[in-house]
């Protein structure tokens, strides 16, 4: 669960390849295009560009670069063909990019064309509720402190938190020790040390917490059909707080 100080610099030069996808895929017009046409573009680019692998790729039996969940899809988005993106969708794109034996693990939603008022702030909440669980992340503190950070930004916006999916430790495997849940007590659960790595990724419902699986085994909904919105980050416990590693060029923390 540790990881030595030669571990975490080799994860965040994966994290700074990943961020250079996000990066690159910020310049994408993406109204028009397939998932899967987005996905191909990604793996090319993690591959040929980057001289990276797409982590997901044949991890427990996924056969894609990314997952792609748009709208009302919570997560796990499957690409295809026949999945088009329009003005007005709220995408999330959640990849994964390995480098020298380390993992990175990252997601955005992006906003497609004109979107209404009401999916914007619900994104907005959203990467603001990432940054209240990232910015409790320091040596001492607890999991619950980032959870309820988390918790207490989204409840304040009306917003619900999807309970059946959280962070992970990362760092030689995708998903590793500990679970780091998005709603919480303060001062309870695991204490944070120097050298842990894990993902902080909520996922925030314009409704109800509740959410299916779909038949493919994979793509999970909001069960109400309203809308949902995530963001991630990799983060590092260090001596003194916290370090980003998949922190995109021209993103700052926010104070």
């Amino acid at each position: 669960m540790i990881k030595r100080p030669e571990e975490i610099a080799l994860m965040a030069e994966s994290g700074r390849l990943l961020a250079q996808v996000f990066a690159w895929l910020d310049r994408q017009s993406l109204a028009g295009m397939s998932t899967m046409q987005v996905n191909d573009m990604v793996d090319r680019y993690i591959v040929e560009d980057l001289q990276a692998r797409p982590a997901s790729k044949g991890q427990y039996g996924y056969a894609y670069a990314l997952n792609a969940s748009r709208n009302q899809v919570v997560c796990h988005g499957v690409p295809s063909n026949s999945d088009i993106l329009q003005s007005g969708d709220i995408v999330n794109l959640d990849i994964t990019l390995e480098k020298n034996g380390y993992i990175a693990d990252s997601s955005k939603t992006y906003l497609v064309g004109e979107v209404s008022p009401a999916a914007r702030k619900l994104v907005k909440t959203t990467y603001e509720a990432m940054w209240k669980g990232i910015r409790a992340v320091r040596p001492g503190a607890r999991l619950g402190d980032v959870g309820h950070a988390i918790e207490r930004h989204a409840r304040k916006h009306g917003y619900s938190i999807v309970r059946e999916y959280c962070g992970h430790g990362i760092g030689r495997e995708m998903h590793e020790a500990p679970q780091v849940l998005h709603w919480g007590r303060p001062r309870t659960g695991l204490v944070l040390r120097e050298g842990m790595a894990f993902t902080i990724e909520p996922m925030l419902n314009q409704g109800r917490h509740a959410v299916r699986t779909e038949d493919d085994g994979w793509t999970v909904v909001t069960v109400d059909g309203q809308l949902s919105a995530q963001f991630e980050h990799t983060v590092a416990v260090t001596r003194s707080g916290v370090k980003v590693l998949t922190l995109r060029p021209g993103e700052t923390v926010p104070a």
